[in-house]
């Protein structure tokens, strides 16, 4: 092990109880493997999937921590030595972010070197701890499942969440048309400025026959973490050899009719992913991909994700009603201290 200074035994972490209740307590800090690094993180990321593993519904891969929390941003305080990763020492002190299985909302968590993303100096630290996971599942589900290419076009629902905002972001860098759905008038103003062609308020309006019109040769990619009843909705407004890549299920888990012969005639795909449960060298070839194609982007900063509300850690329960009712645009990051 190398250290940046002398750290303490213990550390503060948010942990959810039997009731599922969120509550501090002390916990010793996580031990590294080889080719890790230890983060002292400086704000964590809130995303829903934080939501359903404090429901009981999303526990972490075997051997990760159950803490809270899929992506930090700090300042790298150790690294594991042996002569494998030596040069991973150079990371020390660096500001970076990245994504983590779990254990974010804690003063320290462990992060594998291949996972750490430079924090560029002009993307505050609370910006950068919004951006892996919303940006990398956007980037995952778009451009490595979804194969979305310059001048094709995309359809985003949920557009005014975290995701969403980072898959209109993206896809407009790279040259495709945008189309979100969203649950208000003020959402959907949020996504035309951020840059999204059309964007349909579902509660008032027929996505179906808007986008039919706005778009007559259909979605080459949808992405939907609402599936339910959207997918077959999804599969009248795809383009031919399109795909449908579902991330959640927030409309519910089974579908009504779907009749699998417009798949057949479109020959659409239908694709069901997560992030969190990959393999850590899948997350590494991930996010070397993504910079290949928007690192530049990254490191300038004019690629940022939409940072609603800024919280306390000790407000992580109130960050989590704000997120489940589901009226914010963009991302709600916790300081910890």
């Amino acid at each position: 092990m190398q250290f940046l200074s002398e750290l303490p035994a213990t550390m503060q972490a948010i942990e959810v109880d039997a009731g599922h209740q969120l509550q501090f307590v002390s916990r010793p800090l996580p031990a590294l493997r080889s080719g890790e690094v230890l983060v002292k993180v400086a704000a964590a990321g809130v995303n829903r999937a934080d939501l359903v593993q404090r429901a009981g519904f999303y526990p972490p891969p075997p051997g990760d921590s159950d803490i809270l929390g899929l992506e930090v941003a700090g300042t790298v305080v150790a690294v594991a030595g042996d002569e494998d990763h030596h040069a991973d020492a150079h990371w020390l002190g660096a500001d970076v972010f990245g994504l983590v299985p779990g254990g974010g909302y804690a003063q320290y968590v462990r992060v594998p070197v291949a996972h750490l993303l430079q924090r560029p100096v002009e993307m505050p630290v609370t910006t950068a701890a919004g951006f892996a996971e919303v940006f990398l599942t956007a980037y995952q589900a778009m451009f490595s499942l979804g194969g979305l290419a310059a001048g094709q076009a995309v359809l985003l629902h949920a557009g005014a969440s975290g995701v969403g905002t980072a898959a209109i972001a993206l896809a407009k860098a790279a040259g495709a048309f945008v189309a979100v759905t969203v649950g208000s008038d003020d959402k959907a103003a949020a996504c035309l400025a951020l840059g999204a062609d059309v964007a349909v308020n579902y509660k008032t309006t027929d996505f179906v026959t808007v986008l039919k019109d706005a778009v007559p040769q259909g979605f080459h990619v949808v992405v939907d973490p609402v599936a339910g009843d959207y997918l077959p909705k999804n599969l009248q407004l795809l383009a031919l050899d399109g795909r449908i890549v579902v991330l959640a299920m927030l409309g519910g888990r089974t579908v009504p009719a779907f009749d699998l012969t417009q798949m057949f005639k479109k020959r659409g795909q239908l694709l069901c992913s997560t992030l969190r449960n990959r393999t850590d060298d899948y997350k590494s070839a991930l996010i070397a991909d993504f910079m290949q194609q928007f690192g530049l982007q990254l490191q300038s900063a004019s690629l940022s994700p939409v940072i609603a509300q800024v919280l306390p850690w000790q407000q992580a329960d109130h960050a989590h009603q704000l997120l489940a009712g589901n009226q914010l645009v963009g991302k709600v990051v916790l300081t910890v201290d």
